[in-house]
């Protein structure tokens, strides 16, 4: 059925129904249940149509919003999924992990004039959904086939967006991933409850229909060096992502049993998930069940800490993030999500020392202020005199963030410049300091959103494409220019 835009006059926002809270609590499924047809409709033809549309301006991806909510509105649904795609090499992973409350749904003139936002996200999920189910997503078919080859190392979403791209273009692509699956944090990283792993495996799936090669437990640096892939392909990209867990820099943090990072815990916990049998778990250095667990930090990756360890059973999770809640990095959609399924949160609270002998037995804190902005533009967290407090706690996560491992030493090449963070630095068509190898994604701009990721990806595969055509017309010196 056909539906006359503007709607937000007469239609309320409407999300999708989220499962009750004690239910979902108890297993790690997706945690929304999806628009049906004629909500998706509904909630799409709220849009405003804006002569000037944010919504499109402040997505990293440039997705062309206001068409393919009009053509949803109009039940035009294939048509929709062709524009979601041209823009979006995975829209419906998008649709379900991307902060829209912080891109295009808080940037939404509707949510300015406070009538609220589109649900781009949802609507975007039904809209590849669908496509899916109804068989419009078919493996990529290059209109020719082109001899040079292409080496990806890490089949995390900048990796895979760009190898999507690439084999598009009629290029040989081969994806090296380090893990025993592929997906990155996508399927080791973020849990179930907001990105089950079916809806990744048909991602991989696709990519592989479409003659892209896949070499799992790769890794670079043990199995092959970097000179050893530029002798084998005509370009390499490096999109490994950050994985090195920030330190938490608190006598014991190191020594004491119970005390652990972020990745190391999530990673479990979706092996877990997806049937493997991981010892750490089973014996329980991984595992939070009937702990009183104390999550530190305030991005995404501790809203997913501090929610699966409500799913194994914890007595007890707190979090502990030194600003406010309005300064929180993570979503606030997150934040609601959480509370809901009974975290307790401790704002304007620093930890100070850990607790315990062998092993911890809680967290000591302060209370914060926030003080003047520094330059970031952040206010400045001081503590409190006087206000300490202790946390029980029998399990401790490190969730300060990540940081990029020693990229020259761990792909075994001197020659690749980074930076004093450890970056990658690249030029206007992610090349690196090495003339025919490529960099996108977290491990150059620093840790980042899944749909930052995906737009490197897709960036640096037509800076591949520019170069391989220069080095193919006998002028590879000048390849960098062009």
């Amino acid at each position: 059925m056909a539906r006359p835009m503007l709607q937000f006059t007469r239609l309320d926002q409407k999300t999708p129904a989220k499962r009750d809270a004690e239910t979902r609590r108890r297993d790690f499924d997706e945690i929304y249940t999806g628009f049906s047809t004629e909500a998706a409709g509904d909630q799409a033809s709220r849009c405003e149509q804006c002569g000037i549309p944010f919504c499109h301006l402040h997505c990293p991806l440039a997705n062309n919003i206001p068409d393919w909510l009009m053509l949803t509105a109009a039940g035009r649904l294939e048509e929709a999924y062709a524009l979601s795609s041209s823009t979006n090499s995975m829209p419906e992973i998008c649709g379900r992990i991307c902060p829209q409350d912080r891109l295009c749904e808080g940037l939404c003139v509707l949510e300015q004039s406070r009538h609220r936002s589109v649900t781009i996200g949802a609507v975007e999920r039904y809209i590849t959904d669908t496509a899916w189910e109804n068989g419009w997503v078919t493996p990529l078919r290059p209109v020719r086939e082109l001899s040079q080859s292409v080496g990806i190392v890490g089949g995390g979403p900048g990796g895979l967006a760009a190898a999507g791209q690439l084999r598009k273009m009629g290029y040989q692509v081969t994806v090296y991933d380090r893990h025993d699956r592929f997906g990155g944090l996508l399927m080791y990283g973020i849990p179930g409850f907001k990105l089950e792993k079916d809806v990744v495996q048909r991602r991989i799936d696709h990519l592989a229909a479409s003659g892209v090669t896949l070499k799992a437990g790769f890794e670079v640096g043990r199995d092959a060096t970097l000179a050893d892939l530029r002798q084998k392909h005509d370009a390499v990209l490096i999109a490994t992502g950050v994985y090195k867990a920030r330190a938490l820099g608190l006598a014991g943090a190191e020594t004491l049993q119970g005390v652990i990072k972020a990745l190391d815990y999530l990673i479990t916990a979706n092996k877990v998930g997806l049937g493997d049998r991981v010892p750490a778990f089973e014996e329980g250095t991984l595992n939070a069940q009937g702990k009183k667990v104390v999550v530190i930090g305030g991005g995404d990756t501790a809203m997913d800490c501090l929610r699966t360890a409500i799913r194994q059973g914890a007595s007890s999770v707190t979090c502990l993030y030194r600003r406010d809640r309005a300064n929180m990095p993570g979503s606030q959609r997150e934040v609601d999500n959480a509370i809901d399924e009974g975290v307790t949160f401790e704002w304007l609270s620093a930890p100070e020392a850990l607790l315990g002998t062998g092993t911890v037995s809680g967290v000591q804190a302060s209370r914060m202020y926030l003080g003047m902005a520094d330059g970031s533009g952040r206010q400045t967290p001081k503590p409190l005199p006087g206000s300490g407090f202790t946390v029980e706690a029998d399990l401790v996560i490190e969730a300060l963030g990540f940081e990029p491992e020693n990229m020259p030493t761990t792909l075994g090449d001197p020659d690749l410049a980074v930076g004093r963070d450890g970056t990658i630095g690249v030029d206007a068509n992610k090349m690196s300091s090495i003339e025919g190898v490529f960099a996108a994604g977290d491990i150059v701009r620093g840790a980042s959103l899944v749909v930052w990721a995906i737009r490197d990806g897709r960036d640096a595969a037509e800076g591949i494409r520019r170069y391989l055509e220069t080095k193919a017309a006998g002028v590879a010196g000048s390849a960098r220019a062009s």
